[in-house]
């Protein structure tokens, strides 16, 4: 008998399944605690979003009006109206030019995650060699594997 079951306390395998019961209570805390944290996240991405969208949409919809207010702005400075909306129209497409040159070269700096591919070749390269230690028919255990107690 062990010191701890001549005190009368618990048993070994009692402590044991009272920690594993514990610890499993704490990873399903852990878990419920992810998920409201994610949830809250994921109500505030929403919102976020929605506040995005309706921003986009009112500047596409204050586009065309503040593309006829230039053109007649201009047209105000004594250029003919056909001329003015050319010039507004031709900002525009200046402006298009310069972002698309812009994303493509971005674009171009994009490569491969080479570190990330070099890394998961190796680490396959490792796995295919490593075999799982045969174990015993009978369940014995390898004479180069001792066990130990302890009465703690």
């Amino acid at each position: 008998m062990s010191a701890v079951e001549q005190d009368g306390d618990r048993s070994l395998g009692r402590l044991v399944a009272a920690a594993t019961a514990d610890l499993s209570a704490l990873v399903h805390d852990e878990i419920a605690l992810a998920k409201a944290e994610i949830r809250q996240d994921v109500k505030r991405a929403g919102i976020g979003g929605g506040a995005i969208t309706a921003a986009g949409t009112l500047a596409l919809f204050a586009l065309p009006v503040l593309s006829f207010a230039a053109a007649y702005g201009i047209h105000n400075l004594g250029l003919g109206l056909a001329w003015s909306f050319l010039i507004v129209g031709a900002a525009y497409l200046l402006v298009a030019a310069v972002l698309g040159l812009f994303a493509v070269a971005k674009f171009k700096k994009v490569k491969k995650p080479e570190k990330s591919i070099a890394s998961a070749k190796e680490t396959a390269a490792v796995l295919q060699h490593v075999r799982p230690h045969p174990r015993p028919a009978d369940g014995a255990l390898p004479a180069d594997v001792t066990v130990t107690r302890s009465s703690v």
